[in-house]
């Protein structure tokens, strides 16, 4: 009798050395990995409250033990009011700009992610395969080799320095990215709800908006969150195209280095407000990130 509940453990693995070691070296790995991770974040913060003394002084990471916080870094954004109009001003066109951009990659994306899983085209040597690997094969072509073209098209369609330009921009850059994660997801919806609800006299348009987007909700957060990131973090093209009324937060954050030098502190905290949003979005959304980006990975 009292052997019986032992057995039953060692039965189930409860009490299996192995297996308790090999999960406790698992989370000792996650957790490993996530200080690497977190670790330029907390080091940033704490950048933000430094004085310039322990900035240049050198590595010092904990406040009030090796060294005492300041508000340096942080005293133009509350207490100046240009350059609070002014972060403001950089703040406001990176929302709008990632926001729309996200909007209508997503958009465009889902509607030809949907035609490339559920139809098939043919245009001489190129069918459904190489026409997916050509919108992927744009992700390994460099923001720099299509700067120049990009900005003499802009200065003759009379889009440089708009938040329109970037719009566009970036809603060209991150199509790929969208089709990618939506071909996926539509790939994993059976095909039969469609049809089930065309037998019911539902059209095609209406069973793609009334039965398919649904079903690829989580697709389409993950897609839009991620395109939203990638446009708000974006430097390089907008440092092309923007130079006064189209300005971004990175073009901000990198404006602190000048020729007298770098303000770490003033940097550390533009990239702190910069970044809150973000990791807001992530935290509150991390369960439809996760959902849509592993869609159809598991059959």
């Amino acid at each position: 009798m009292n052997n019986q509940p032992i057995t039953h453990l060692a039965r189930t693995g409860s009490l299996n050395p192995a297996r308790f070691l090999g999960r406790t070296g698992i989370y000792v790995a996650l957790i490993f990995w996530a200080i690497i991770c977190l670790f330029p974040l907390y080091w940033t913060a704490t950048t933000s409250i430094k004085s310039r003394e322990a900035v240049l002084q050198g590595p010092k990471y904990v406040p009030w033990v090796d060294f005492q916080p300041d508000q340096m870094g942080w005293f133009p954004l509350l207490y100046e009011p240009g350059q609070q109009a002014n972060f403001l001003r950089h703040f406001q066109n990176t929302l709008v700009v990632s926001l729309l951009a996200a909007l209508l990659a997503v958009v465009l994306g889902s509607l030809a992610a949907f035609g490339l899983s559920r139809f098939q085209y043919r245009y001489g040597p190129y069918d459904n395969t190489q026409i997916r690997n050509f919108f992927l094969a744009q992700l390994i072509l460099p923001p720099a080799a299509i700067a120049l073209p990009v900005l003499l098209m802009f200065v003759n369609l009379g889009l440089k320095d708009t938040r329109e330009g970037l719009i566009l921009i970036y809603t060209v850059m991150n199509l790929p990215i969208v089709i990618w994660i939506m071909f996926d997801q539509f790939n994993s919806i059976p095909t039969e709800l469609e049809q089930a609800a065309q037998v019911d006299g539902s059209s095609i348009w209406g069973a793609f908006l009334r039965i398919v987007l649904p079903v690829a909700a989580p697709g389409l957060v993950a897609a839009y969150i991620l395109t939203v990131v990638l446009s708000w973090n974006e430097y390089f093209i907008a440092l092309v195209l923007a130079s006064a009324n189209a300005v971004t937060l990175p073009f901000l954050i990198a404006g602190q280095v000048s020729s007298q030098g770098i303000k770490w502190w003033t940097m550390a905290a533009l990239t702190m407000a910069a970044v809150a949003p973000l990791a807001v979005i992530g935290i509150v959304l991390e369960r439809y990130i996760v959902k849509g980006l592993t869609a159809g990975s598991v059959k």
